[in-house]
């Protein structure tokens, strides 16, 4: 184990302690996208309905809500570095798990374990990175990472055509295990400890299991109500998420150092990015579940053909993002992210019009379309956030951050579910129109944010 210095690792050690985090993520995030491309096929296999197999999606998704937070004040306590590596070892084990599962629920299962351990690496990825780099250099390092984040994001779809086109779905998940494996013996050798841990608080508890009821009883009833149940157990789980939830937010708004900490919606301008993030990325996943089952069920493009027609979309994301975070600088973030959602928006509905018999081009250039706009608006959203919150609650406001983004995403993965029941025929067609409405409120709620200075207090 290495130990950290005054300021950052020395060169060689910290090239080892960036692949690490930089193998973990990717992974991570991967997994997080590369399973929509192969969705069809493994409904298929499994002998699954559509709207059922969105759960090795949602499943993922959930688990990694309900635990970030709580994981992410873990390593406050114990240690990054100590949880960084239990989640590789559980996303390891657990992807093995995934590959061999032989039906929805085992694979759903393995799913939701595997998750968990993906939330451990992503919990605490950025506080290791303030400890490997040097403080003049952490723009560098943040940069880095969310280069990482942007580029696994942009593979995902690239990375399952490859795959799939050589090998089984089964794949997807088995090679996991040996880059975990070359993360783990890096991470083992090169991450430093924490130079100072929090000894002054225990872990809460109490917050821990109040804030996975709370996401996880919020999540399941949106997939309740996507999936027909009776209205009956509906009213029961929302009635349980608005008693648990109330005390939960109280909770929270009476310690000093929150575990969610609401406190800072407070402040007009992060509460209104907060909901033009968790908006966009509903939109987003929409519409990148849906399209799968709409280019190979009605078109009858093959796996290969999908994962190439949807990588124009975050690439176009990789393109636009550093234009768009220079942008910030000079114009505000409200009007950035306002052009940025219209025109995502714009996308989504013109992919909705697509005709009978599409080309791949009228297909690409919309996709184009879609990422373009979630590029202009994403990088200027994540500096709001930020920015906006006192300097010394960065850390809480970061993890806001991923708690919007994965709520937005698990939201519109059930929310899928609920198109495809709803409309049997035309579930991708109603998907989109969705998404292109949460889209469209996303940009008027961003435009809104001109009304409040370009930056906030950062004491």
């Amino acid at each position: 184990m290495t130990q950290p210095c005054s300021d950052g690792l020395p060169l060689p050690q910290r090239y080892g302690a960036i692949l690490a985090i930089a193998l973990g993520i990717t992974v991570s995030v991967l997994d997080g996208v590369i399973a929509n491309v192969a969705l069809p096929t493994i409904a298929r296999d499994l002998q699954a309905s559509p709207a059922s197999s969105i759960w090795i999606v949602n499943a993922y998704q959930l688990a990694i809500t309900i635990s970030l937070l709580s994981l992410a004040s873990l390593g406050d306590l114990i240690g990054y570095r100590r949880v960084y590596l239990a989640g590789l070892v559980i996303f390891s084990i657990t992807s093995v798990f995934c590959a061999l599962s032989d039906s929805l629920t085992t694979l759903t299962i393995a799913r939701v374990l595997q998750g968990f351990g993906a939330a451990a690496i992503m919990s605490v990825n950025t506080a290791l990175i303030r400890i490997i780099y040097p403080q003049r250099y952490l723009g560098r390092g943040i940069g880095i990472n969310s280069l990482i984040v942007a580029f696994s994001s942009a593979a995902g779809p690239t990375v399952a055509a490859a795959v799939l086109s050589v090998a089984s779905w089964q794949w997807l998940f088995a090679v996991n295990l040996p880059i975990g494996i070359v993360a783990l013996i890096l991470g083992t050798k090169f991450l430093p400890a924490n130079s100072q841990k929090s000894n002054s608080r225990r872990f809460d508890t109490t917050s821990a299991v109040m804030n996975a009821l709370t996401f996880g009883l919020l999540i399941t009833a949106i997939s309740s109500l996507a999936q027909g149940h009776s209205m009956l157990l509906l009213t029961a789980e929302i009635a349980a998420l608005l008693i648990i939830g109330y005390f939960f937010v109280r909770r929270q708004l009476n310690q000093t150092s929150p575990l969610l900490p609401v406190d800072l919606l407070r402040i007009p301008i992060f509460a209104l990015s907060m909901g033009t993030s968790v908006c966009s990325f509903a939109a987003q996943m929409l519409a990148m579940i849906s399209l799968p089952f709409f280019l190979q069920g009605s078109l009858g493009r093959d796996e290969v053909e999908t994962g190439l027609l949807l990588t124009p979309w975050p690439l176009a994301i990789i393109i636009m993002a550093p234009i768009a975070g220079r942008l910030v600088e000079r114009i505000h973030a409200g009007l950035l992210g306002g052009i940025g959602l219209a025109t995502f928006a714009l996308g989504l509905f013109l992919l909705a019009l697509l005709p009978n018999d599409p080309t791949n081009l009228d297909i690409v250039w919309r996709m184009v379309l879609c990422g373009a706009g979630f590029g202009l608006f994403q990088s200027p959203n994540n500096h709001t956030i930020i920015s906006a919150a006192p300097r010394h609650r960065s850390g809480g406001a970061s993890g806001m951050l991923g708690t919007a983004r994965l709520l937005g995403q698990t939201s519109g993965a059930a929310l899928v579910a609920l198109m495809f029941n709803l409309f049997h025929t035309d579930g991708t067609h109603a998907s989109l129109i969705l998404a292109g409405v949460f889209a469209s409120v996303a940009a008027i709620v961003s435009c809104l944010r001109m009304t409040q200075p370009h930056t906030v207090a950062s004491k």
